[in-house]
Order: structure tokens, then C-alpha cells, then sequence
């Protein structure tokens, strides 16, 4: 397998890097590029000729900017293979993404005056009291036989069915398997494809924990450029052909932690190089329902991509208490994901699957104050971070749970640390990387009332301070905490 970045492409995605001398700008543009994860670890870039005609600078920018990322660490030259983008030891790389959950005693926090960022998950909707009073009422009818439906009971699948053919996809409920949550529904997907060694190429950044699933699931995984607005298509598609995958794991509903959408066009072109690629596309919708500009969605990727198996959960709408999820399986791949499904266990519990069914019966108009709130809790975190954090960049997405912040420098690790001082708790930004890197941003999510928002903004606003005065952190790791 050989990756590598074309020399037209590099050149794009550096832009202006105006600086003199010119090969310091140069080689703070690939360095930049790299840390981000926009060149993964491992891609071979191009030759110093191609560099010159694509940039229009001289051959001797192009060696010295090539040599300072060598002398720095960045680049790796062997004989025959040309220059390869790496990292050096500790800048950047990404650990465990399972991340023990929890506050720990005696760190003078149990009083509650904590805000905690590292989790996008909102609290329940107010429907959900009631969906759980009328699923108590329609138990009684399931209570004469042994409680085990390993594919979920029908009044769920049967309403998934329906939430699909809303969307523009005809289903079957035959083809829906209920899952505990989306997590799991991407385990059983993983594990009814990938073999040990088998290549899974993901969007960079990505979903800490489907990392750790996929790696689990026997795959070796490797990141591809998300960093746009929903309609470029050439990183994710060269990736695909170069690495060639068995799976290809994708969020194309407001992407955790972009928020980016892709549009109908673009998922087009990725499902028709998922074809030509052999790959089989495990869809993440978790954010589907979430939509915060009242926009029309484009259609499930699955209408593009025949072969894609989907997953769907209750968690970020409506609770993640609930831990109710579902695949929707292609019907050649039933058999497959039905033997995985039952090695995880017999079923969901049937209270839980009641009231999913409910909620999503009541169609997607129980969901409008829900995206009011998060609405109004978006924009008062971009309206402090513009006040407070003027340096940081976002774009501000259309939908979903989550800003993705882009920091100055390389200093997310740094500011988690500093921003635990503060009473925040954050996910570096590595841990959202497939191969490392990604240490220039941060995932906010604005689950928290605007209010809430404000004051974590303010605070964090103090600890980059601290952290610009005093960016060594060395000896004092960020602390555990759970990325959901």
C-alpha cells in the first residue's frame, strides 16, 4: 500500500504561505499540514520537482523547505521511497481512545461546578417521560414470552423502516437489526467485515471511540482530510484508491466533530468510488435529526451506496439513556451482521425499544424545541469565542452537537490541562485522530444552555492565557475522561 499527495494537491492545500525566506513559509505550510492530520502520517509527498512547478518557487525553496522538515522531524527520506510525512515523538499523538469515564474523588470538584465538554449528549427531551409511561402501558403485551428479540421487536423496526422512507429510502423492517447504541451497531458492522489486517479508512478527524472499535474489530485504520465544507471530495476519493479498503467508515450527517454535511452530489461521487474500490461504507447518522437551519437534508448515503450498511441510534436526539440503536443491513449482508449480533447478545431491553418506538413514531416535529435549544446554545458559544477567543477559528456548522475549533498553534493537549485548573473539561484534539496529529484544534460541544456556554468560554478564554504564558506542560498529562 502506498498513499501519497499529489503535488497540485499539496499546493492547494497549502495556499499562500508567503514568509521570508520563502523556504521557512514553505516548510511551516507542510509542517502545519501534517500536525492537522490534512497530510496523514505515512503519505509519501511529492518530489522536489513537481513541488516547484505546482508552487512556482525555485528548486533550491523546495530542498531547503524539505530539509527542515527532515531536520525537525517531520519528514522521513529513504532511497526509492522518496520523502514520507511523519510526527515527531510526542507531538501529536493520538492515545487510548476508550478514556476511563468519571470525576475522581478529592480533586474538589463533587460540588458539581464543572463543565464538561468532552461529551456531545444532551439531556432528554421532555417527551421522553412520557414515551417511557406510554412504553410501560404496551409492555403487558410482551410479557408472555421469553423477552429475547435479537433483532429487536417489530413496532421498533417497523418505525425505523418508516423513519427511512421518510428520508427517500425505501426499507424493509426485515432489514433493520436493533442494536444497543451506535457504538455497538458499528462493532457488529466491523466485525461482520473486516478481517485481521484489513484496511479501514475513516475521515480525519473522526469519532474517538469508533477508532477503538474499528481497531478492535481487527482493522488497521487510516485517516483521510475532512477539513471542508461538505463538497470536496478529492482527499477522501485519492485515499480510497490509493489504500484501496475493505471499509470505509463515514459520517456524512453534520460529522462529529466538524459538523460538516455532505451534500448529494458529494456523497455521489464518494459511493462511486466505494464501488471502483470494492469498499463497503459503514454510515454513521447518529446526527441526522439534527438539522439547526431548517435546511432540506440530502438523502441517506445509502440511496447513493446500495451496499452501505447504516446506523442510527436514539442516543443524541432524544437520550442517551435510552441505549437504543439500529443498523440498517443490505439484505446480501443480513446473515453476516445477524451471527455478530447475536455474539454480542440476545437483544435489547424491550421497555427501551418501546419508547424509541414512540419517539420516532411521533415523527420528526417532537425534535423542534430540541433544535432550538441547540441553536441558541451554538450561537452564544460563537458569539463569546469571537469576543473572548478572537484567535481561535471555527466555521459554524449547519447541524449537529459540535464546534471544531482551530487553535493557533499546536497547543490543544497543553490547554486541556490548563482548562482542568479552570474547571473544564475538554478531549484534546488528538484523540480525535485516526494517525496522530490534530493538536491545533478542540471539539466544543454546545449541548450545555447558552448560559453555560458563556461561562465555559470564559473560562477557557482564562486557561489559554495561561497556557500562551506557559505552553510546557511536561509532566502533567490531561486527565482521563469519556469522549462520547
Amino acid at each position: 500500500m502506498t498513499r501519497a499527495v499529489a503535488a497540485p494537491r499539496l499546493a492547494s492545500l497549502l495556499g499562500d504561505f508567503a514568509r521570508d525566506p520563502a523556504y521557512l513559509g514553505l516548510a511551516d505550510g507542510v509542517r502545519a499540514l501534517i500536525t492537522d492530520g490534512r497530510v496523514p502520517v505515512g503519505t509519501r509527498l511529492p518530489s522536489e520537482r513537481d513541488l516547484v512547478a505546482a508552487c512556482g518557487v525555485s528548486r533550491t525553496t523546495v530542498a531547503r523547505a524539505y530539509g527542515a522538515l527532515r531536520d525537525a522531524g517531520y519528514l522521513v527520506s529513504r532511497q526509492g521511497s522518496g520523502s514520507v510525512a511523519r510526527l515527531p515523538p510526542g507531538r501529536g499523538h493520538r492515545g487510548d481512545h476508550l478514556l476511563a469515564p468519571g470525576v475522581e474523588p478529592g480533586t474538589g470538584w463533587e460540588d458539581g461546578d464543572v463543565v464538561d465538554l468532552t461529551c456531545a449528549a444532551p439531556a432528554p427531551v421532555p417527551e421522553v417521560l412520557e414515551a417511557f409511561r406510554r412504553g410501560v402501558e404496551a409492555l403487558p403485551a410482551h410479557l408472555g414470552g421469553s423477552g429475547y428479540y435479537p433483532s429487536g421487536t417489530a413496532e421498533l423496526r417497523e418505525a425505523v423502516a418508516e423513519s427511512y422512507a421518510r428520508r427517500g429510502l425505501p426499507t424493509d423492517p426485515g432489514q433493520v437489526v436493533v442494536v444497543p447504541g451506535a457504538l455497538a451497531g458499528v462493532a457488529i458492522a466491523a466485525r461482520s467485515l473486516l478481517g485481521t489486517g484489513d484496511r479501514v479508512v475513516t475521515e480525519s478527524p473522526t469519532y474517538p471511540n469508533a477508532i477503538a472499535t474499528l481497531v478492535r474489530a481487527g482493522g488497521r485504520v487510516l485517516g483521510s482530510d475532512v477539513l471542508d465544507d461538505g463538497r470536496d471530495t478529492q482527499g477522501l476519493s485519492t485515499t480510497l484508491r490509493q489504500v484501496l479498503p475493505r471499509v470505509a467508515y463515514l459520517i456524512p450527517d453534520f460529522h462529529n466533530p466538524t459538523g460538516v454535511l455532505r451534500d448529494d452530489e458529494a456523497r455521489a461521487r464518494v459511493a462511486a468510488t466505494l464501488r471502483r474500490t470494492g469498499t463497503t461504507a459503514i454510515v454513521d447518522e447518529s446526527m441526522v435529526a439534527l438539522p439547526l437551519e431548517d435546511q432540506a437534508m440530502p438523502a441517506p448515503f445509502a440511496a447513493h451506496a446500495r451496499d452501505a450498511i447504516s446506523v442510527g441510534s436514539v442516543s443524541k436526539p432524544y437520550w442517551g439513556g435510552l441505549r437504543v440503536g439500529w443498523l440498517r443491513v443490505p439484505e446480501q449482508r443480513l446473515d453476516g451482521v445477524l451471527a455478530e449480533r447475536l455474539a454480542l447478545d440476545l437483544g435489547t431491553p424491550v421497555l427501551e425499544q418501546l419508547v424509541a418506538a414512540d419517539l420516532l413514531a411521533a415523527g420528526p416535529e417532537v425534535l423542534d424545541a430540541r433544535r432550538a435549544q441547540l441553536r441558541a446554545s451554538r450561537d452564544a458559544a460563537l458569539t463569546a469565542l469571537a469576543a473572548r477567543l478572537p484567535d481561535w477559528s471555527v466555521v459554524p456548522p449547519p447541524g449537529g452537537l459540535c464546534l471544531w475549533c482551530r487553535l493557533p498553534g499546536p497547543l490543544s493537549t497543553a490547554l486541556t490541562v490548563r482548562a482542568r485548573d479552570h474547571g473544564v473539561l475538554l478531549a484534546p484534539g488528538p484523540a480525535f485522530a485516526p494517525e496522530g496529529g490534530l493538536d491545533r484544534y478542540v471539539r466544543l460541544p454546545f449541548t450545555q444552555p447558552p448560559a453555560v456556554m458563556v461561562d465555559a468560554v470564559e473560562r477557557l478564554a482564562a486557561a489559554w492565557a495561561e497556557t500562551l504564558a506557559s505552553p510546557d506542560t511536561a509532566g502533567r498529562a490531561p486527565s482521563p475522561v469519556l469522549v462520547a
